[in-house]
């Protein structure tokens, strides 16, 4: 890292299929939105002579657009891999949304990566949401690095943003975050701002200027040394306390000069490990220039210092009978085990599904099994189906280009499974095995649509359903009660990404309606009604009649029918029917158009005609009998109410707790959590948090997280539930 000499290797930076495990590495970006990650991923391939200028790939000779504005919008809010490749290595590049509403593609990315690069700008800092990614990978021992970016902004300070890094992330060892490189500044410009032309590398103590466009490697003066002389001292100290050598430290702090060599390889062993966290810098490059600022150094700590696949360890395996399948790490010859990591369409080849092979060697047209998690409550269906596997393709730009096959431990595009979706297994088709799935965030921001014409309304569960296979965090909802078709979603940027996919990529156009919760009504107090129905019209008659009590229930009773008929006077064959007209009337509502529910129908009397009597009579009877009983009582109106919990920053606690309040919400009680975070538990009505994803994130700067799930019914209070009537009303 940092001594060895590099030649832009031209074409040869193109990526095309790994032989072997240990020539691939995966390395997922991450960082909010503007911290530089795509620009960072262009300046990247560049340097390895995937592109040769930013933006444009080589193609057989002719030149092709790599990046117009529409594909980069994509990106933006995507997962996306770029491979390329770097002194013999393969190093797949995922570049991750920055935006919270897509924080699935952000865990999609994570999982398939074996080392994370947290990129931080210069200008921003680190946000609340990079830190909760960070904790996140903190917990599965995932090996990290930092890259400064936006270091020609005006007031960018890398010291300073070096020690918020190491306040952030370092924990209770601040010393296991620090810099490998010091930027190296040229002369001051008219403005007083010294542009940022290298970097100076601390272990090797040489200087790396990218000013004449490609990196050039010099000795220091003599009055730069002592200005590196702290910094190095601090991180020669931060890489031998992580040594495996326990006389390293006794022998540096007794004046011995530890080799570079074995600086090198104790530090690289630390960053596999996930116990250092070097910290580098880049910048862009000069117009014309080949190589951005730091992309040598990052391409060197990428290959040298994260983590072969062989170190990534193996998710959960077991047969599609749930039986543990224990499985070697990035086996080749082992069974094929892989899993699709993201599924696009293509407007041209269809589905294409990003696919990380974790054992075995994955070739095209081989036929494999798919393994379906069953995420029902998502909309996915359960499925275990063979399928052949199409053309096995890398990423170029916009194109895709063949390879020959994908073995354990790398990522590989596959084209025509036409029923695999995200998350799913793909083994062999006499092997049947499946992977443990990672975690998909719950989408909690509902929204309510319907199609806009007849021919949208044709298409419109065929894009729907297309949408679900791509994207697991978003949930699609059929209200039998409310009638309604519902998309919950991340937020609001996802929602509107979910809506323009629908109308650009399979032609239909939809209307945002207001979302409506599930209501109920119940009685309030006992009441009795009685129902007429009798009808002489010509042939055959009608006659029914029936008296009955209606009393309020406990929550979640439902409807209790009790027969208390004596006598005969309501033939017993009709009892039934009473029964069902009842129900009948109780699920379309007694007051408001709501189903009623937590009451007790008891049949007390009635009449009957030997002739005219029938089932159908006695059931419009029991119905007309429950109207007249409603229409002489208070009928309370029933919302659902959630029990909410929310994690959040202790230093929004104070407002967390203020806001539920003003959406009717009763506190349950706190609970201190590691990491300064408080669990706060309430219950609130449903009709209150329609929006609360989108709330929570702007009260709490984004650093809050919650889940919600049904409590129960509870009668809403007499003006909210006039409110509720009269929008009904305005609403027919």
């Amino acid at each position: 890292m940092g001594d060895k000499a590099h030649t832009h290797p031209g074409a040869a930076g193109r990526a095309t299929a790994a032989d072997h495990p240990a020539s691939v590495r995966n390395v997922v970006l991450v960082g909010h939105s503007g911290s530089g990650k795509t620009t960072l991923v262009e300046a990247l391939a560049l340097t390895a002579g995937a592109v040769n200028r930013a933006g444009r790939v080589e193609d057989g000779g002719t030149v092709s657009d790599y990046d117009d504005i529409e594909h980069r919008q994509q990106r933006s809010v995507q997962l996306s891999l770029v491979p390329v490749e770097w002194d013999g290595i393969k190093i797949n590049v995922l570049d991750t949304p920055g935006y919270a509403d897509f924080v699935g593609e952000l865990r999609a990315g994570l999982r398939a990566a074996d080392a994370a690069l947290f990129v931080v700008s210069a200008s921003d800092g680190v946000d609340g949401s990079t830190r909760m990614v960070w904790e996140e990978c903190a917990a599965v021992g995932m090996p990290r690095a930092i890259v400064v970016t936006h270091l020609e902004a005006a007031r960018a300070d890398f010291e300073e943003m070096t020690r918020i890094c190491a306040e952030a992330f370092g924990g209770d060892d601040p010393d296991a975050v620090l810099p490998l490189y010091l930027p190296l500044h040229g002369p001051e410009g008219p403005d007083g701002h010294a542009p940022v032309t290298g970097l100076i590398g601390l272990l090797t103590q040489k200087l790396f200027d990218y000013s004449g466009g490609e990196r050039k490697e010099s000795e220091p003066g003599e009055d730069q040394l002592p200005l590196i002389e702290e910094a190095r001292n601090r991180l020669i100290e931060g890489i031998i306390a992580e040594s495996e050598d326990e006389t390293l430290m006794d022998r540096y702090l007794g004046g011995e000069e530890i080799d570079l060599g074995t600086l090198v390889e104790d530090l690289e062993r630390a960053v596999a490990r996930g116990t250092f966290f070097p910290v580098l810098a880049a910048a862009p490059a000069a117009e014309g220039a080949r190589q951005g600022i730091g992309t040598v150094e990052l391409l060197e700590l990428i290959t040298g210092g994260f983590p072969t696949p062989f170190e990534h360890p193996m998710p959960a395996v077991t047969t599609i009978d749930g039986e543990p399948r224990g499985l070697k790490p990035c086996d080749t010859d082992g069974p094929l085990v892989a899993e699709v990591v993201k599924t696009s369409s293509d407007p041209y080849v269809g589905r294409i599904s990003l696919v990380r092979v974790f054992s075995g060697t994955l070739r095209p047209d081989q036929t494999v099994h798919v393994s379906g998690h069953g995420l029902t409550d998502r909309g996915h269906e359960d499925h275990d189906v063979d399928e052949r596997v199409g053309a096995l393709t890398m990423p170029f730009g916009k194109q895709q280009r063949p390879v020959t096959h994908a073995v354990a431990g790398d990522l590989v595009c596959v084209a025509r499974l036409g029923r695999a979706e995200t998350g799913d297994t793909l083994s062999a088709k006499d092997d049947p095995l499946l992977m443990e799935p990672w975690r998909m965030p719950d989408p909690l921001l509902p929204l309510a649509v319907q199609a806009h014409s007849k021919a949208d309304e044709d298409k419109l569960s065929q894009g729907l359903a297309r949408l679900v296979a791509e994207d697991p965090t978003m949930r699609l909802e059929q209200n039998q009660d409310t009638h309604q078709v519902v998309l919950w979603c991340l937020g609001e940027a996802h929602a509107d990404v979910v809506l323009e996919r629908l109308r650009s990529r399979y032609g239909v156009q939809v209307d945002v309606v207001p979302h409506r919760v599930s209501l109920r009504e119940t009685f309030a107090a006992r009441s009795a009604g009685r129902g007429r129905h009798v009808k002489q019209s010509g042939g055959h008659g009608q006659y029914a009649i029936c008296e009955i009590e209606v009393e309020p229930l406990p929550g979640g009773s439902g409807i209790e029918f009790v027969d208390k008929v004596v006598g005969g006077a309501v033939p017993r064959q009709f009892i039934p029917s009473v029964e069902k007209g009842v129900r009948a009337q109780a699920a379309k509502g007694v007051a408001a158009g709501y189903p009623l529910i937590d009451v007790r129908v008891t049949l007390l009397d009635g009449k009957a005609h030997s002739v005219d009597s029938s089932d159908a009579a006695f059931q419009t009877a029991g119905a007309l009998a429950l109207r007249e009983a409603a229409a002489d009582a208070k009928i309370h109106l029933l919302e659902p109410v959630a029990e909410v919990s929310v994690l959040v920053g202790d230093e929004y606690v104070g407002a967390v707790m203020s806001d539920l309040s003003g959406r009717r919400g009763r506190l349950l009680g706190t609970e201190q959590t590691p990491g300064g975070r408080t669990l706060v538990r309430a219950e609130v009505p449903e009709i209150e948090i329609g929006r609360y994803a989108v709330d929570l994130r702007s009260l709490s700067h984004g650093t809050a997280r919650f889940d919600r799930r049904y409590a129960r019914h509870e009668p809403m209070p007499q003006q909210v539930a006039a409110r509720v009537r009269e929008q009904e009303r305005a609403a027919s």
